[in-house]
């Protein structure tokens, strides 16, 4: 980061958003009345005077310096506790939206972290009256799964001047936070006052992290930070602002939904507006309808994204037209139909019973349809215009009257054998050859039979054998052209349930990955469940302990899962 991005107001939120840019990634133009000053160029204005600068949440949108393909987003909210404002409750709601869409929370705090910089955070015992993690709850206790969907949690101390050392030992900055987080035991008022803040941040929260910073510069200069140069910076500060944002560049989780789904620009933008728009009606956000809202907006945009993905990848066939059998256009079509299932895959989540697949694969199978007419109506005129060229000394002899004079039957017949030759020798017709040099025959046939019976040389044995075996060779196509439709009939109910297969192993694919990301999720919740609950015990909180066993060994329980493909 640059300083910009590490220089933030004191005691305000600075959260930051990692996401995966890809499908649309990026999506900065986010504009609500708790989120504005959307930014893209230099980052963050930082206020010099006792009026406070920023207000509701400014976005800035950089690309990851260490990562390729994801995007940082940075939220800096106004500071809490604004006198200005007169409302602590639009605190409590930024406070709330923030922890909604970040991924790494970074609280930044004046002086050292004493009781009145915890009290500062009282916003965070709110969450649980703000937030709902599922439409049905009927008022359970949600909390034990808010380490699964809220960030990390990281305190930064601006203008620290202490020593770090506890009982004459220095300490980390890890347990400097830590030890001030720590619950007193009582069940008193004040204790429960004093715990209730600190249990909340350890509660909710995925994990731990603390900075402390010096002062940036000598006081003269503090109100014109933005103008210094780094090397006017005290280099303390510019030496622990580099450790934070490397840990952030590389310790700092990419936002995800439950299940492990990776946010993407997009999807941020649709969260934001789902739950901004929940406050502004009066409601609580619902992390579960939000969900459910965004997955349907997701799979019918997936949809559309794999619709349009099969439709330009044959439209570059079309141009190939005819295909010179139906396997090869079958090939083509299974090509880009798993091209499509790639992007409808990438993107969909949530599609309960397949709803969405299987409306893809009706719409994929009408539209290669489309694309048969297409390649036949090819074919059919490729074919047209060969006998139009290959038959124009055919029909002279017959325009002309050549063919109904004496001998004209073996004219006609060599002519038609010639036209048959070049016919037959021409590749590429595609699958409508046979069918068209057909009916091209069937509708001469009566002129056929007219210049057999106009032709005076030959004896009515000799036309009646010609006869029989002008019916012979039109019986034997007409054999050949029903084979051939049975065996494309065949090759396409043989493509049919290859592509079930193909759908049901691609969603089999899928839903194995998503059980993976929920066995990782598990596995990193109950771990850091284990660390909070030894810290119950240490503290001596059993019936803290024993609570976070019961939720321990839930998250153990074995899970059902399924594969349903229609």
């Amino acid at each position: 980061m640059s300083r910009g991005e590490a220089s933030v107001n004191v005691q305000s939120v600075f959260n930051i958003v990692q996401f995966q840019s890809v499908c649309g990634g990026r999506h900065t133009g986010i504009d609500y009345k708790w989120c504005t000053n959307v930014s893209v160029g230099q980052g963050f204005a930082l206020g010099s005077t006792i009026q406070s600068k920023t207000k509701g949440i400014w976005m800035w949108c950089v690309d990851h310096p260490s990562k390729p393909g994801h995007t940082l987003v940075l939220l800096d909210t106004e500071g809490l506790g604004d006198v200005e404002k007169g409302d602590s409750k639009n605190d409590a709601w930024i406070f709330c939206l923030a922890v909604l869409m970040s991924s790494n929370f970074v609280f930044n705090s004046f002086g050292t972290i004493d009781q009145q910089s915890v009290d500062q955070l009282h916003y965070v015992t709110e969450l649980t009256k703000r937030i709902r993690l599922t439409s049905s709850s009927k008022g359970e206790d949600e909390t034990s799964e808010f380490k699964r969907i809220f960030p990390s949690f990281t305190w930064c101390v601006r203008d620290f001047t202490l020593m770090l050392e506890r009982d004459g030992k220095n300490v980390t900055e890890d347990e400097y936070l830590m030890n001030a987080l720590k619950l007193k035991n009582g069940s008193n008022k004040t204790t429960m006052d004093y715990n209730m803040p600190r249990e909340c941040i350890l509660h909710f929260f995925h994990s731990h992290k603390c900075f402390v910073f010096d002062r940036p510069a000598s006081r003269k200069n503090l109100h014109r930070l933005e103008e210094l140069e780094e090397s006017e910076l005290e280099e303390d500060f510019v030496e622990q602002a580099g450790k934070f944002c490397a840990f952030m560049h590389k310790e700092g989780h990419v936002k995800t939904l439950p299940g492990g789904i990776l946010v993407t620009g997009r999807l941020l933008g649709n969260l934001t507006d789902s739950y901004v728009k929940a406050i502004q009606s009066g409601s609580i956000p619902c992390m579960e309808n939000a969900v459910l809202a965004l997955a349907e907006l997701e799979n019918m945009g997936a949809v559309k994204d794999a619709l349009s993905k099969y439709d330009s990848e044959m439209s570059k066939y079309v141009k190939t037209f005819p295909t010179e059998t139906n396997e090869e256009f079958l090939n083509m079509h299974r090509e880009c139909e798993v091209k499509a299932l790639e992007v409808f895959m990438a993107r969909s989540f949530m599609d309960e019973n397949q709803k969405y697949q299987t409306e893809l694969k009706k719409l994929i199978d009408k539209k290669m349809k489309e694309f048969t007419e297409c390649n036949m109506k090819a074919s059919e005129d490729l074919c047209r215009a060969l006998i139009e060229e290959f038959s124009k000394t055919l029909e002279t002899g017959i325009s002309t009257g050549e063919c109904f004079t004496p001998g004209g039957h073996t004219l006609y017949l060599l002519e038609k054998m010639n036209l048959l030759e070049e016919y037959n020798l021409y590749s590429g017709k595609g699958i409508k050859a046979l069918e068209v040099l057909q009916n091209y025959l069937d509708d001469k046939r009566a002129v056929e039979d007219a210049i057999l019976f106009a032709d005076q040389t030959l004896t009515e044995k000799e036309k009646q054998i010609a006869e029989e075996q002008a019916k012979a060779e039109a019986s034997k196509r007409e054999k050949e052209i029903i084979e051939e439709n049975n065996r494309r009939l065949q090759q396409c109910c043989e493509d049919q349930k290859r592509s079930f297969q193909q759908n049901e192993k691609m969603l089999k694919e899928k839903m194995e990955e998503q059980e993976r990301k929920m066995r990782q999720e598990n596995e990193r919740l109950i771990q850091q469940k284990l660390q909070e609950q030894q810290a119950m015990l240490n503290g001596g909180f059993q019936d803290k302990f024993n609570a976070l066993q019961g939720e321990i060994a839930q998250l153990r329980a074995p899970r059902k899962s399924g594969c349903v493909v229609s």
